[in-house]
This record gives C-alpha cells, structure tokens and sequence, in this order.
C-alpha cells in the first residue's frame, strides 16, 4: 500500500535516477580534457568545496586515492589560513561548485591562476566564477534539486558523487588499476581480507611440520603434535614435496602405525597451492576438497613447499 512517504521517496529517487542518465549523455570532449590533465598530473589531485560540496569533495578525494591516483581534500576555508601550502605546482586542483559561486573557493581559485596550477571545475554553470577561471569545466545538467523546493542539494550532489566516481574509475582503467592493487592501499576490513594472498596468511620456516620420507612414524606423529595443524608435509631428499600426513591416514594404518615410515603412510601427491593466489580462491579448493590445510608450492622453486595455509587463518581474516 503506497503512503506519502513512499510517493516521496520514489519521486526523489526517479528525479536522481533520471539526472544521472541525463549526466552521462552530456558527457563530451571536456571530460577526456580533464582525464588527460589528471593523467599528466606528477603530484596530486587537490578536491575542494565548500558545504554539500565538500563531503562529496571528501569522497571523491578517498575514491581517487584507494583507486591508484593521489589524492587530498583541502578544505577552502583552511586554504585561506595557511593550507594553500599544501598545493603545488605539479599538482591539479578539482573544485566543486554547483552554482560556481561559492565565495570561499575564491582565494584558492586565484591561487591556482597566480602559480599555474591546472584547474578543472565541476559545476552547473560554465559562465560562474568558477566556470570562467578554470582550464577545463565538467558542467553537471541543470535539474531541479529533488526536495521540491530547490534549496536541498540533493539532485546536484548525487550528479557530482556521480562525476567524480566517473573520473576515478576512468583513471583507474587507464592505469589498468586491479583488484591486487586496490588490496594494497585497502588491507582492512572485508575487502581486504577477500583479497588477501595466500602469502600473506601461511606458516613459513619452523613453523611448518616437515619429515622426510624415510623419517620413522613416531618422528612424524612428533612433529604433527608439536606444530599444532594435524598434518605434516613429506618431503623426498631433496626438498621436493612428496606427500602429505593426515589425521585420517593415521586412522587407516593403526595396525603397526609406529613401525612404519612416513612414505607407508602418506598420501602422495597432496592438493597444493601457489603463494600469490588469493586466500579466497585457497578457502573454496579447501572447502571443495573437504581439507582443512593446503600446502603452498612456489611455482618458481619447483616442489619445494615453502608454506603451509590453514583454513583458521582464513576463518582468522573474515573469509570462509
């Protein structure tokens, strides 16, 4: 049953929804202009705006950075009282004015001019201030804000999240940006954790349970009781993995179990995984195998096993 509030919330979303469509057929030789100045940027891309502007301005700037181009917020107030400072000249400066009047971008504006500093304005009015002084205008459709009165940012600052979200991601293509880098400049959280290499979560060195082939069983059940994982890795004289230990093969040789070797009981050729694979990829195989454990094999070193991953230390991140 529809009430008022649902008849609002549709219309203000249809009205964002229809502005968006609008923005991106607008689009034109402007906006591979600033691409190409942002490209040849050598310092950073300095986003400013006041009010609305500037939380959107904030946004853009932590979208530009996570995706591979550096970026900083630089609130206009503060540029007025020292933070001009903080701009250079190799860097490109991306200021936000729906109505391209806003007075508080006007010392930062000039600033820009004084010294050189590429400036590209995102704004409703290519005639503003704002519009005038800067080398390239991203100029967002003039549709009425979505409160209905016209005083409510809300159709404006949903097209400029839009426009700046368009621009990270065009740069983030261009630089063929990837999910491994976005894992770089985002360690925390569950995106981090998804993307985690197996590199980065398995026991390496002493850590890992190793025997030879030829080491007695009460040898093997020594180290598997001492490194805590339940399995131990085999390995042949030279170092290459030959197999693998498990609780369950233990069970299947009771009979004369410590008169045996580690090669009479192994399970050979053991289910294994490379260091630079991503931890989720390894929880599925595990998952799928009905395995807890996965012994990491460097593709350059051979059959050496150089790690042991464990689906705790998945379940440790978040994954799993």
């Amino acid at each position: 049953m529809n009430t008022p509030f649902l008849d609002t919330a549709r219309r203000v979303i249809r009205c964002e929804s229809d502005a968006l469509i609008e923005l991106a057929d607008s689009l034109d030789d402007r906006f591979r202009a600033a691409i190409d100045l942002m490209r040849a940027c050598k310092g950073r891309i300095i986003v400013t705006g006041i009010g609305k502007s500037g939380h959107i301005g904030n946004k853009i700037a932590a979208t530009l950075a996570s995706t591979g181009t550096p970026a900083q917020f630089v609130h206009p107030a503060e540029a007025s009282h020292g933070d001009l400072g903080m701009i250079t000249a190799a860097d490109v400066v991306l200021a936000i004015s729906n109505s391209g009047e806003a007075p508080e971008l006007a010392n930062l504006i000039a600033y820009s001019r004084r010294y050189a500093i590429p400036l590209i304005g995102i704004t409703s009015r290519p005639d503003s201030s704002l519009g005038r002084h800067s080398d390239v205008v991203l100029e967002l459709p003039r549709i009425a804000e979505a409160c209905g009165t016209g005083v409510v940012p809300t159709t404006s600052t949903t097209l400029t999240l839009a426009m700046g979200d368009a621009v990270a991601v065009a740069l983030m293509e261009n630089r063929a940006f990837t999910a491994e880098h976005f894992r770089d400049f985002h360690p925390g959280g569950k995106l981090g954790a998804r993307l985690s290499r197996v590199g980065d979560l398995m026991h390496v060195g002493a850590a890992m349970p190793l025997v030879g082939v030829d080491a007695p069983m009460p040898e093997a059940l020594g180290e598997i009781s001492r490194k805590g994982f339940g399995v131990v890795c085999v390995t042949e004289d030279n170092g290459a993995l030959a197999g693998i230990i498990t609780m369950g093969d233990l069970a299947r040789h009771l009979d004369g179990l410590m008169t045996m070797s580690a090669r009479d009981v192994m399970t050979p050729s053991p289910v294994t995984i490379g260091p630079d694979e991503l931890a989720e990829k390894a929880v599925g195989v595990m998952n799928s195998r009905k395995i807890t454990c996965l012994i990491v094999i460097d593709p350059e070193e051979g059959k050496t096993p150089i790690g042991l991953l464990h689906l705790h230390d998945c379940l440790r991140v978040g994954l799993g």
